[in-house]
């Protein structure tokens, strides 16, 4: 088992969104890359999947992925996540560096019995949006407190955020992360999804 490298550890003022648990090789299908366990003091662990070396690097691409269980582990058709997923982790694979933020905040940060909820309510025929509201929640409650401080542990200066979304780089800047550009990650719709990704486009600003 090849030593890994160390990753600077900083401590802010206050108390982190999230701090470094524990790293380990992870030798996956789509490349060799190194996990390591983030824990925030709400309870929820998240995970970095880092390819090469990113202590000290400037303008590594990096995806912010919120956790979709129906997506990414179910196969969902209703959602493009899986697809998204699997194409930042292809695509770090094959650069230098590069990093996928494994964040826990389902359904975009109202929970996962939420999610179904919605879900049922999109039968009923509202978009994802409208759902949303009807349970009483904003379009998009995920913060990314926890992933700036991921990218600080890190090591890492600045990033190309892999992503569609220009609330994720408005975020990200804010909480000082100096983010260089965008990495377009645009999936093929399928019948299931495709009044989904409209309402991402129209309704959240998403670059599709």
């Amino acid at each position: 088992m090849p030593t890994l490298p160390a990753f600077r550890h900083l401590t802010p003022m206050g108390e982190p969104a999230a701090t470094l648990a524990a790293e380990a090789a992870l030798p996956s299908r789509f490349g060799n890359f190194r996990v390591v366990a983030f824990e925030s003091p709400d309870g929820k662990e998240h995970a970095a999947i880092v390819h090469g070396d990113v202590d000290g690097a400037e303008a590594v691409p990096l995806r912010v992925h919120s956790e979709c269980f129906t997506g990414d582990v179910m196969g969902s058709l209703k959602c493009d996540c899986r697809d998204q997923l699997e194409a930042a982790l292809r695509y770090i694979a094959d650069q230098p560096r590069g990093v996928v933020l494994y964040l826990r905040q389902e359904g975009r940060g109202i929970g996962l019995a939420n999610k179904i909820r919605a879900y049922a309510l999109q039968d009923t025929g509202l978009d994802t949006v409208e759902a949303n509201h009807a349970l009483g929640f904003q379009d998009d409650e995920r913060r990314y407190d926890v992933a700036a401080d991921m990218i600080r542990e890190l090591g890492i200066t600045s990033v190309r955020l892999i992503s569609n979304n220009p609330n994720k780089a408005r975020a990200l800047t804010d909480l000082g992360i100096p983010v260089l550009g965008r990495i377009p990650l645009q999936m093929k719709p399928n019948p299931h999804n495709v009044r989904y990704l409209d309402t991402k486009r129209a309704k959240s600003g998403h670059l599709l």
